[in-house]
């Protein structure tokens, strides 16, 4: 049974305030991010990972890094963040300030739009189902379709990137990710695929959790 354990890298030093980073701006982990990323790490050491897989960008590899402790980081292209095109670096206020139009019918199809010069949902949903198919693949190939005993394997990935593979793993809307999902730096998702049937066959078993970062006595959800 496969179960795959999704995460955010942790914080930048352009992480505050929210700003598009997508994949022309390759930043490490800030000192606050490294730290998160050390809390994950100790929240998830009793889990023996099959593998360890992560987007190629600095601060999800670094984020992996710390999670694998010395383990086998496996990098994988496909779960780069979003494009974001001319909209990099920039907050939603410095967007909104040149480019409000622009922004406004992005916002009304996020899966069909495309970041001006960058990728649409559709075009991240695309890539992020061919690695959850080779994914599921490999699973099928290394245990066989039936079985209780659970495999899990870690993503360490973006923002953007993860809440469009959460659609295509439950087979939902592509135009909803930001509607439907909240992802935190270094939060828990997990998504269990149960019968090896294909990319959009997952049970949602954890969303966001975030409570290895959370200061004492904090609301759960917020």
């Amino acid at each position: 049974m496969l179960t795959l354990v999704l995460t955010r890298h942790g914080l930048t030093s352009r992480s505050r305030p929210e700003q598009h980073l997508g994949q022309k701006i390759d930043v490490p982990l800030s000192e606050g991010g490294r730290a998160q990323a050390a809390a994950l790490a100790a929240r998830l050491e009793p889990v023996d990972f099959e593998r360890i897989i992560s987007s190629p960008l600095l601060r999800a590899r670094q984020t992996a890094e710390i999670v694998a402790g010395g383990r086998e980081v496996e990098i994988e292209p496909r779960l780069a963040e979003m494009d974001y095109g001319r909209w990099e670096g920039l907050t939603y206020e410095q967007i909104n300030e040149t480019d409000a139009e622009e922004r406004r019918r992005w916002e009304e199809d996020p899966a069909s739009r495309a970041y001006p010069g960058g990728e649409s949902g559709n075009d991240v949903a695309a890539r992020v189902r061919a690695f959850l198919a080779d994914l599921v693949d490999d699973h099928v190939r290394r245990h066989g379709h039936a079985g209780t005993t659970e495999w899990p394997v870690l993503a360490v990935a973006h923002s953007s990137t993860n809440r469009i593979l959460m659609c295509v793993a439950l087979d939902l809307p592509v135009r909803e990710f930001r509607q439907r999902f909240s992802q935190g730096q270094v939060n828990l998702t997990v998504l269990r695929f149960e019968h090896g049937d294909g990319p959009t066959d997952a049970r949602l078993i954890l969303a966001n959790d975030l409570a290895h970062v959370r200061p004492a006595g904090a609301t759960p959800w917020e």
